[in-house]
């Protein structure tokens, strides 16, 4: 039997059914539980009392306005600073839109860079650089996910550290990012190889049935018993010659011995118990899909998975081209702002925010100018703002200015390269790395700054 054919463009069908693919042992769990884990992260500029080895990406996807959240500007005329106030938070001169109470409490908890920016505000081609902190490969509007891509950050931990086959090197959730047949770019391994691909979760964390199956032992089937289907599935691998002598085949077995450690170990299918969390906890994150996300997230950290990315939102919500203001006040900002808030109030209390990287942002912010046709914000890629917590980030800081509109930054702007950086610098792993592309051509894996501002103080 050969190896199933393989596209120099794009992904095949084993590949597409990977993407979310979710059952057990291939008989097997998806190469998505194959990545490997950090083993030892890098300190970062100011140390924190433990080394980060964790970041949980907070993924407004669809892209928020930058001005009617984090980067206000009350004075500018009201077809700018739109129909939110402003509020001020626990750092002096800091104030933030009156849509984020809860995070203005916590404000010496992170930090605001309000001068990301980049050139592109097409939603596909802008994911891509702020999930894998590269630019697309031969960007188009309408370009798919494909295997040519840069690969995500938790495929960059997964390819570049020892493995743990206990633990994926990254989990997403609760959404996987697509429109229709269109399946947005950055959200796998890219040229790395699906066997780095990070797990995909599809399911709502705040359903009352809420489960990952394939993270269970069968009903009425004990670790000892799995042993002995693990030895029938040994025979039969060693009966198909394939298995063992096929780029495919040894894939398959590698996917399968990892699947049965992660099932029996346990560690990471009890994060997924949601139920074991008290019902004041998971209160206090909020019930609902954005709240038991970030819960979840935590869970995950707390597993040991090194990158979790949590998507706030299917795709384009955060998308306000009409009803910016209804949207963000009734739907969009009160769930972050209690999610948020409680996640950073659990990692600080536990300690692991000192080894926990949190990045909050979209791909790119909205226009300075409301459009007044249909109350909404259209794409602004050349500012927007990121918040940063945790893993020896000086919290109480604004790091950056924008100019009296929002429009431009008039202090050092920072592109998503560098926002890479710094998650990878953050685990340890030098973002200068050289890998293989498809073609086994060397390629530096990031080609950002860190952003040390973030370690060590605004300038």
């Amino acid at each position: 039997m050969t190896a199933p054919h393989r596209h120099a463009i794009g992904i095949t069908r084993r590949e597409t059914l990977q993407i979310g693919y979710t059952g057990l042992l291939g008989l097997g769990l998806s190469s998505a539980i194959g990545p490997r884990m950090a083993s030892a992260a890098a300190e970062a500029p100011a140390k924190p009392s433990r080394k980060p080895k964790s970041v949980i990406l907070v993924f407004l996807t669809g892209a928020p306005s930058h001005i009617d959240t984090f980067d206000p500007k009350p004075d500018a005329p009201a077809e700018i600073r739109g129909e939110f106030g402003t509020i001020p938070t626990t750092v002096s001169g800091l104030r933030v839109t009156d849509l984020l109470p809860k995070l203005a409490t916590r404000a010496d908890k992170y930090a605001i860079v309000r001068t990301l920016a980049h050139k592109d505000n097409n939603h596909t081609a802008a994911t891509h650089h702020l999930i894998t902190g590269s630019k697309q490969p031969g960007v188009r509007f309408d370009k798919p996910l494909s295997r040519d891509d840069w690969p995500c950050y938790s495929a960059g931990v997964s390819f570049l550290r020892p493995p743990a086959p206990e633990v994926p090197a990254g989990v997403t959730l609760p959404t996987f990012l697509a429109e229709g047949p269109l399946v947005w770019p950055g959200q796998h391994a890219g040229f790395l190889g699906p066997r780095h691909d990070p797990w995909q979760i599809t399911r709502d964390p705040n359903a009352k049935d809420f489960t990952v199956d394939n993270l269970r032992i069968a009903s009425g089937m004990d670790v000892d018993q799995l042993g002995d289907r693990r030895t029938l599935l040994d025979q039969v691998n060693r009966q198909q010659r394939w298995l063992a002598e096929t780029a495919e085949g040894r894939r398959m077995s590698d996917q399968q011995t990892r699947a049965f450690s992660l099932l029996t170990s346990g560690a990471v299918a009890r994060a997924f118990e949601m139920e074991r969390e008290s019902a004041a906890t998971r209160d206090k994150y909020g019930r609902h899909t954005f709240g038991q996300s970030l819960l979840l997230a935590r869970r995950l950290v707390q597993a040991g998975v090194p990158v979790v990315q949590a998507n706030m939102g299917r795709v384009q919500n955060w998308d306000t081209h009409g009803n910016n203001f209804k949207r963000m006040k009734n739907e969009l900002v009160p769930p972050v702002d209690q999610g948020v808030s409680a996640l950073l109030d659990d990692l600080s209390q536990s300690g692991l925010l000192d080894e926990t990287l949190v990045v909050m942002l979209g791909e790119f912010g909205r226009t300075p100018k409301v459009d007044a046709k249909n109350a909404g914000r259209d794409h602004w890629a050349p500012c927007f703002f990121g918040l940063f917590a945790g893993a020896g980030v000086r919290g109480g800081q604004v790091i950056g200015k924008s100019d009296k509109i929002g429009a431009y930054p008039t202090t050092t702007p920072y592109s998503p390269d560098d926002v890479g950086a710094t998650v990878y610098h953050t685990l340890g792993i030098d973002p200068a790395t050289e890998v293989r592309d498809r073609l086994n051509r060397p390629v530096q894996l990031n080609r950002g700054q860190v952003i040390q501002s973030l370690f060590t103080g605004a300038a």
